[in-house]
C-alpha cells in the first residue's frame, strides 16, 4: 500500500490574548497526539507547522487559526475555508480564556474533527426501522467534549477523541475501546459534558444536539458563528472563502490599533 503523505496543516496565532510563546508548546503536544495517538486509530496523518503573529501561512496548507473570538475572526477575514478553498478550523481562545475553558483542548478538539471530517458532512445512520433512523454527525469529539475528560501530553491538556468504533452500534458494551482514554464504555455513549449532533431522517426538524441528561441542549452548544457546529447547518455553497493572509494582516493591524483605542478610553474614563 503506498504511504500518504501527512496533511500539511498551519497552525496561525491570529489572538491579542495568546503570545506566540503561549502557543509554541501546544503546537508540539498536538503534533505528538496525532502522530501517536490519533493516527494508528484513524489512519491519518498531519504536519503540524507553526505560524507566527504577522506572518503568512504557506499556499497549498490547511488553516487551524488561534483567535480571540467569533467578531475578531469575522473582522479580519478569516470565514469557513482557506481562501485556496481548503478546510479551516477556528479556536476561540479569548472566548474560552473568559468563561475558564482550556484552550489547548479545544484546539485539540478542532483539530481532530478537521482531520476526521474536513468537509463536515459525514454521517453515520443508525436505523431504527426500514423507513426510520437517525443521522448521527461525525464529530470525534463532542461526545467527550468536557475539559475534565481531556488529558495531558507533556504539560498541555488535550482533547479526548472516539474510536471508528464508537459510529458502530453492532457493538456489545465493554466489547472495544471506543475511544483514547477509555473512559466510554459502549458506542454512541456520551460522557458527561458531551453531546453529539443528531438529525431525526423523519421528523424533518434539522440538526439537533443530544446530551447525556436528555434534556434541551444549552446555548453553548449551538456554536460561534463559523464554528464546526454552526457550518454544518448551512449548505456547502453557502460557505465564503477567507481573504488572502496578507489582507488579514492589514485587518489585523487595524483590529489592534481600533483595541488599544477602546482600552485607552475606558482608561482614560
Amino acid at each position: 500500500m503506498p504511504q500518504v503523505s501527512p496533511i500539511q496543516i498551519s497552525v496561525i496565532n491570529a489572538s491579542t490574548v495568546l503570545s506566540d510563546a503561549d502557543i509554541l508548546p501546544v503546537v508540539d503536544a498536538l503534533q505528538h497526539q496525532v502522530t501517536d495517538d490519533f493516527r494508528p486509530a484513524w489512519g491519518v496523518d498531519a504536519e503540524l507547522t507553526f505560524i507566527p503573529r504577522g506572518e503568512e501561512p504557506p499556499a497549498g496548507t490547511w488553516w487551524l487559526s488561534i483567535l480571540d473570538d467569533s467578531d475578531q475572526a469575522g473582522a479580519l477575514g478569516y470565514h469557513d475555508l482557506t481562501p485556496d478553498g481548503l478546510p479551516m478550523g477556528k479556536v476561540f481562545a479569548g472566548t474560552d480564556l473568559k468563561y475558564g475553558y482550556t484552550w489547548s483542548i479545544t484546539a485539540s478538539h478542532e483539530l481532530l474533527e478537521m482531520l476526521a471530517d474536513p468537509n463536515i458532512n459525514l454521517t453515520v445512520l443508525v436505523q431504527t426501522s426500514n423507513t426510520a433512523g437517525t443521522l448521527y454527525a461525525y464529530e470525534i469529539c463532542d461526545a467527550c467534549e468536557a475539559d475534565e475528560n481531556g488529558y495531558n501530553i507533556g504539560s498541555v491538556a488535550v482533547s479526548d477523541f472516539v474510536f471508528p468504533s464508537w459510529f458502530e452500534s453492532f457493538r456489545a458494551e465493554g466489547s472495544t475501546q471506543f475511544d483514547q482514554t477509555s473512559k466510554i464504555g459502549a458506542p454512541l455513549a456520551l460522557l458527561r459534558g458531551g453531546y453529539i449532533g443528531a438529525f431525526d431522517v423523519n421528523s424533518g426538524s434539522g440538526w439537533h444536539q443530544v446530551t447525556p441528561e436528555r434534556r434541551p441542549a444549552s446555548m453553548a452548544l449551538r456554536g460561534n458563528v463559523g464554528s464546526r457546529r454552526e457550518r454544518r447547518g448551512v449548505p456547502r455553497y453557502q460557505w465564503l472563502p477567507s481573504l488572502s493572509h496578507r489582507k488579514i494582516i492589514g485587518n489585523a493591524e487595524k483590529y489592534l490599533m481600533r483595541v488599544r483605542d477602546i482600552q485607552k478610553h475606558r482608561a482614560a474614563a
